[in-house]
């Protein structure tokens, strides 16, 4: 593809991705503008339903005028970050050492697959009782939550490696760290990053469980808060909140997983290859 072509290209897809951003501002306009007409008609019982320009001024209370939504929102983010690394870090590294062995893979599957089947609101109170109320325990479920994703997809990776490369390598005398450095972990980057996408989107929803459960702070507690004394256009701001939130943690993870698993996108292989290639003319350039 020449550069006029690639030029062309890029203009036309950034114009079609214009044309749907406004679609969708055009359907998410009409569909709040049906909301608030029939929430002022009585159409929509306006005390479970509140008028989209009464959630808009909750916006304005709750982030500027009052600011009380701030300490609770960095306290859900930080529970939501700290036990999705937590988790991931141990998911992951267990994966990775049960996937080089087949002893240990033998010893630890039923339990991993006992554990997986038990539900993790019922582990919640347990975990509340061993722990406290306190940030310990909520970071403790959100660990949970975000295990099993990266455990599963990563000693997926691992062990669904293709036999005839695997049978290759052996055969050029290759080392067990060659082995899970050039095939092994290669061939399970894509379970891995999936895996912790399928972690994080869990993450947010653990945090407010255990919030749910036991929390004097974070944005389940400002939720019970409201919900108990019927502002719902509150209620409606730290849902709509969390709703933002998720889709940037989401929308993150899948940039992450472009940046890094590069060789799953055409375009994105390209420029990698162009970009190597001229890291590479150039260090030749000056070695001559």
């Amino acid at each position: 593809m020449s550069a006029t072509d690639e030029t062309s290209a890029l203009a036309s897809s950034g114009q079609w991705s214009w044309r749907i951003v406004a679609n969708h501002v055009a359907i998410l306009a009409g569909l709040l503008g049906a909301w608030e007409i029939g929430a002022r008609t009585g159409f929509l019982d306006p005390l479970f339903f509140p008028r989209p320009t009464d959630i808009l001024a909750g916006f304005w209370r709750l982030y500027v005028t009052q600011g009380n939504i701030w300490d609770h929102l960095g306290l859900t983010v930080a529970e939501v970050l700290t036990g999705f690394v937590a988790g991931s870090v141990l998911g992951i590294g267990l994966a990775l050492l049960v996937g080089m062995s087949d002893r240990l893979r033998r010893y630890l599957k039923p339990y991993v697959i006992i554990s997986e089947a038990t539900p993790r609101i019922a582990i919640g109170p347990v975990i509340i009782a061993a722990f406290g109320f306190g940030w310990t325990s909520k970071v403790a479920i959100v660990m949970l939550v975000c295990f099993f994703a990266p455990f599963v997809n990563t000693l997926n990776g691992m062990v669904n490696v293709d036999e005839n490369e695997m049978d290759m390598m052996r055969s050029m005398r290759a080392s067990k760290w060659q082995i899970f450095r050039k095939l092994m972990l290669p061939d399970a980057l894509p379970e891995i990053l999936g895996g912790l996408r399928l972690a994080m989107a869990s993450a947010l929803g653990g945090a407010l469980v255990a919030e749910f459960i036991a929390s004097n702070a974070g944005l389940g507690v400002l939720i019970n808060q409201y919900t108990g004394v019927l502002n719902m256009a509150s209620a409606f701001v730290c849902v709509l909140t969390l709703t933002v939130l998720g889709f940037f943690i989401f929308r993150g993870m899948e940039a992450l997983d472009h940046w890094i698993v590069f060789w799953s996108d055409r375009r994105r292989t390209e420029q990698v290859s162009r970009r190597r290639a001229r890291a590479w003319s150039e260090r030749m350039e000056k070695r001559t």
